[in-house]
């Protein structure tokens, strides 16, 4: 795993290099967005408001919100509103209520079209008032005669039936009947004083006051998620998947980048890096076919985790760096007349660095370059080579892919003698033709196969 840290120029890098399949894709989500709002349609969603009159806890207000949304006042919603197809049971998913500041109770009703919606939301505010004032009451029936309604109209029949006796009391201005009738209208006024502190306790008379604050709004808009939501989600949640999915694969690349790793993993010594100015063509895989052709047109044909390569000098000096690998091949087999060149199959960049060497030591043969894949390494038999130089560029193999190809040449009886790593660069535009007659890089060196060849 890649322990490079992840920078924004890593994602700024993605999407240069890859605007292409992220525009796809960006698209692709956009369309999935479009067809999940074909799925689900428009909804529309409004709100009633109820003001509750006197002290209320904020407990108490939860639970009148609880009681708004339940299935006792929607269902009598359901009923009056009378609509086909639509239950109670389905219309409690589209129903919601929350206590608000003030004493106040917001009753939301969503529905396929604004009238629908406003017409759920009323009826449902409607059905809890009435709902609220027959708890309040202590019934939950209208007809039911309980409580202190029932204690009322006894109290209205104890008062007829105290004036009926008052009526049948001796007429006369005897002492019993003046105590009779006194007595009698004491009771009365206990009695009426005595219905006027439960009138005053009665919790049904301070909190049944629940009003409607009017008509819901009808809505103007559709309730979020809408189509243009969805749509612009997609593409932003597919175009975010991509670029993780990039980040992810960064750190799961497993190539070598370093100049020591690769050493390590061919188990031989750095002899030089060498510059290869770079080229599209040279980086873009072989072959044709509609596949080919779709990769190409998305921009996933090349690599986008290699760095930018970076400007060269000239011509001139990037041959000395050949020279000087060269030299140093030389110096440190002075008695060897030849090497294998061992350059990975698909790796054109270390394959034009190879040939550019084979050039520099045209007037020494040193080397005999041979391809070798990487799949199934095979290097060919020893024969005058005193050992093989392996050339390739950086960030392309794993550690187990180079250290197939060490084994490759232990196999062929070839000794790794050292490792030559090839980088792409920029070079400079040329001012003139004339004036570097002898800059031209020479014509790439003939070159085997990993069955063997010579040059």
């Amino acid at each position: 795993m890649s322990e490079d840290t992840i920078r924004l120029v890593t994602i700024g890098r993605i999407l240069r290099r890859r605007w292409r399949l992220l525009a796809a894709l960006a698209v692709v989500g956009a369309l999935v967005g479009y067809g999940t709002s074909v799925l689900f349609p428009p909804r529309y969603t409004t709100s009633a408001s109820v003001v509750l009159a006197g002290q209320w806890e904020e407990r108490e207000l939860l639970t009148q919100a609880e009681i708004a949304a339940s299935s006792a006042v929607v269902d009598r919603a359901a009923g009056t509103l009378g609509w086909s197809g639509v239950s109670g049971s389905e219309l409690r998913d589209q129903v919601s209520a929350k206590a608000a500041d003030g004493n106040i109770i917001k009753i939301s009703g969503t529905a396929e079209t604004p009238e629908r919606a406003q017409r759920l939301s009323d009826q449902v505010a409607k059905r809890f008032v009435t709902f609220a004032a027959r708890l309040a009451g202590g019934s939950s029936e209208p007809a039911a005669d309980s409580g202190p309604e029932a204690l009322r109209k006894q109290v209205e029949e104890t008062n007829r039936r105290i004036t009926d006796l008052a009526k049948a009391a001796d007429p006369g201005q005897t002492v019993e009947g003046v105590q009779a009738r006194t007595a009698l209208e004491k009771l009365r006024t206990s009695l009426e004083e005595a219905m006027k502190k439960l009138d005053q306790a009665d919790p049904a008379t301070n909190k049944a006051g629940m009003v409607v604050m009017g008509p819901a709004a009808r809505p103007t808009g559709e309730a979020p998620p809408t189509r243009t939501q969805l749509v612009v989600g997609g593409a932003l949640l597919f175009l975010l998947l991509a670029v993780i999915g990039h980040l992810t694969a960064a750190r799961m690349n497993r190539r070598l980048r370093t100049e020591p790793e690769i050493a390590a993993a061919l188990g031989s010594a750095l002899i030089g890096t060498v510059e290869v100015p770079g080229e599209r063509s040279a980086q873009r895989p072989g072959g044709g076919g509609p596949r080919t052709w779709i990769r190409r047109l998305l921009g996933i044909d090349t690599r986008w985790d290699v760095p930018t390569p970076r400007t060269s000098g000239d011509e001139a000096g990037r041959r000395i760096r050949y020279r000087r690998v060269c030299t140093r091949l030389r110096v440190q087999l002075p008695g060897a007349r030849r090497l294998l060149a061992v350059v990975p199959e698909g790796d054109e960049i270390a394959l034009r660095a190879a040939g550019q060497l084979v050039a520099e030591a045209k007037s020494d043969p040193l080397l005999r370059v041979v391809e070798v894949s990487v799949s199934q390494p095979m290097v060919p038999d020893r024969d005058t080579e005193s050992g093989a130089l392996v050339v390739l560029s950086a960030g392309s193999w794993t550690a187990g892919e180079l250290a197939g190809i060490a084994e490759a040449c232990a196999d062929g009886r070839h000794e790794v003698v050292g490792v030559v790593v090839a980088g792409a660069v920029r070079a400079r535009p040329a001012r003139s033709a004339a004036h570097h007659p002898d800059n031209a890089t020479p014509a790439l060196a003939a070159r085997g196969h990993g069955t063997g060849g010579s040059v």
